[in-house]
């Protein structure tokens, strides 16, 4: 009953966490697009508009909730709580510092990446279900767009697997202690940003949403809460991959020049900033970047991405192989890292 409890608490905890967090990111996101594009952001509501966020979500919740007549009533209910349970559960195996972590779990990647691919399938059922042509043709588009981009995805992450020798976030970090991998990979660092444009349903790439030619996509036919629960996931999915392109690309809660194991307070410090670098990115390219045609991701994941990919992970594992650079001990040199019965030890001994 006690560790019923605290679990309990500690989700709670998560839920408000996530909720703060794409309350403020909406209110950041509409002041950069605001600047960019020379115009007025929030600066009504609240001190420099910050309580915008807070009137949007009362506004939500106080709309009628209206159901399309000829839907499929429990997938059309469900499907919005699905794709934000999704985001809390992927939120609660990340770690955001050595020890700052929800759930311990060895191979917290793996995992991510099974949670993150079955966001897809809320969506495309959202269409499915909403009975409207419009929506459907938004999930199609969803799914269409996925299958495109998930293989070089994959691929990118198996170019930080093979160098690292793990499917542990806290030893990728730890690898990346003298180097971060966002300079050995540049260029996958840089197609890994416009994959989680893509993953995250963002401009340059939000198709399943093209109001221009969709209205509103895949959630046309929801309101009130349900697009709410929507909306939050989404939001909350485009912090979550700005956080795993700081851990697998930016060093993740290490700073530059600095091997020993930081304080607990400077690692969420760090690793925010370096999150809140990526999420400016994907704010600034909505404010500046058009939608492109749906056509145009399509040859881009295909004929671009996986061939590039491909190559780049058949050069990173010969170099591995000529230099004998493969990992031998779980990811890391032994005296910093091993596992041991399913934990991760880091030795600060070499500070």
């Amino acid at each position: 009953m006690i560790f019923f409890i605290i679990y309990t608490l500690k989700y709670l905890t998560l839920l408000i966490a996530v909720l703060l967090m794409v309350a403020f990111y909406t209110v950041f996101e509409r002041k950069i697009i605001g600047t960019t594009q020379r115009r007025a952001g929030p600066a009504i509501v609240g001190l420099f508009g910050l309580l915008q966020a807070v009137a949007d979500g009362l506004k939500l919740l106080l709309k009628t909730n209206i159901q399309v007549s000829f839907a499929n009533k429990f997938l059309f209910v469900i499907c919005p709580l699905f794709v934000f349970f999704l985001s809390l559960v992927s939120w609660s195996i990340v770690p955001l510092g050595f020890n700052i972590h929800f759930i311990q779990i060895k191979f917290n990647l793996l995992l991510l990446l099974a949670l993150s691919s079955l966001n897809a399938y809320g969506v495309i059922l959202a269409g499915w279900a909403s009975n409207s042509k419009y929506a459907l043709i938004g999930a199609l588009r969803a799914g269409a767009q996925m299958i495109a981009y998930e293989i070089s995805f994959s691929l990118m992450l198996l170019n930080i697997i093979v160098c690292v020798g793990s499917l542990n976030l806290i030893s990728i970090v730890a690898a990346q202690a003298y180097c971060w991998f966002c300079v050995q990979h540049f260029p996958i660092f840089i197609i890994f940003f416009l994959t989680i444009l893509a993953e995250t349903n963002r401009h340059p790439f939000d198709f399943a949403e093209a109001e221009s030619e969709l209205v509103s996509g895949f959630n046309i036919e929801y309101g009130s809460m349900n697009f709410a629960l929507f909306f939050l996931g989404e939001y909350s999915n485009m912090i979550l991959m700005s956080v795993l392109t700081s851990l697998m690309f930016l060093g993740g809660w290490n700073l530059p020049f600095i091997t020993h194991l930081l304080p607990p307070m400077i690692q969420s410090i760090v690793l925010g900033t370096k999150t809140l670098f990526i999420m400016s990115l994907i704010v600034l390219a909505r404010a500046t970047l058009p939608r492109l045609r749906y056509d145009t991701l399509m040859n881009l994941g295909w004929k671009t991405f996986l061939p590039f990919n491909l190559a780049w992970f058949i050069l990173t594992c010969s170099l591995l192989l000529i230099f004998d650079g493969l990992p031998t001990y779980g990811g890391y040199p032994e005296k910093y890292c091993y596992f041991s019965m399913g934990d991760l030890y880091i030795y600060t001994g070499h500070n």
